[in-house]
């Protein structure tokens, strides 16, 4: 389950659940950067836009590319949570984090098992839109095939 690992994880630095994370500041602080925020004020970090930054991915980055998570014996090596945001980091980092993997591995496995997936119409470009959650603009069509 190595390489599922990976691909899930892939997808989810590509297309991050939450892609974008508004947070309020409850005091002043400084950030990791040096950086000074004051109480009251709102600070955004963005996912969606950090799992495609070159400087932190590679020339890559916008690739889907499972492989860029095993090491060259097909184990999975997990990065910074500060880097790979989609689960949060630090303090806040999702106590569900490995409860979603384990969920997410068995509907994936379940699925694959007994069905082929196809787009419904290969044509039609898949796109997606930005909101509190990350969704796909009109759907996404699938037709599924017994295997």
């Amino acid at each position: 389950m190595q390489y599922l690992h990976a691909a899930l994880t892939e997808t989810l630095r590509l297309y991050p659940s939450a892609p974008t994370d508004p947070k309020y500041c409850f005091s002043d602080d400084t950030l990791p950067d040096g950086s000074d925020v004051n109480k009251g004020d709102l600070v955004f970090y963005q996912p969606y836009p950090m799992g495609r930054m070159k400087f932190l991915w590679g020339d890559d980055a916008d690739d889907f590319r499972p492989e860029r998570w095993l090491n060259n014996d097909g184990i999975f090596v997990p990065q910074s949570p500060f880097k790979f945001t989609a689960f949060q980091a630090g303090p806040r980092i999702c106590l569900g984090k490995e409860f979603s993997y384990r969920e997410m591995k068995i509907v994936a496995a379940t699925l694959l098992y007994f069905f082929k997936f196809q787009l419904w119409d290969s044509s039609r470009e898949v796109k997606i839109r930005t909101m509190l959650t990350l969704q796909i603009d009109g759907g996404l069509h699938l037709r599924a095939m017994h295997r």
